[in-house]
């Protein structure tokens, strides 16, 4: 099964464009390309109450992240600008991302 392309990688730095939490911004930590969502570090926070388990004994409420849809989310730079992501070869021949508005090439 052939996913398609995803510009956003673990570890960017991303910024949330539409939805309820627009405007905030947090680095990835997963990215679920079957369902075209990322995980971002403190933004999209839901509770979650939690049934006692051997594991977890007292149960309780617990906040975590909640994916968000990747078309949701844009890449930040290095200058702090939201940015579109190409491709291009670099000096050594392999494909780096670059950002389309600044023109730097993506760590």
């Amino acid at each position: 099964m052939m996913y398609k392309r995803v510009k956003i990688k673990k570890g960017d730095t991303v910024k949330v464009i539409a939805g309820g939490n627009k405007g905030k911004s947090g680095t990835v930590m997963q990215v679920l390309r079957k369902e075209d969502r990322v995980l971002v570090e403190s933004v999209n926070v839901v509770t979650k109450h939690v049934k006692p388990s051997p594991a977890n004994p007292q149960g309780g409420i617990e906040k975590k992240e909640a994916p968000i849809h990747i078309s949701n989310v844009m890449v930040v730079d290095s200058n702090g600008n939201t940015t579109r992501v190409g491709r291009r070869r670099g000096d050594d021949g392999k494909l780096v991302r670059y950002s389309k508005k600044s023109d730097q090439t993506l760590n």
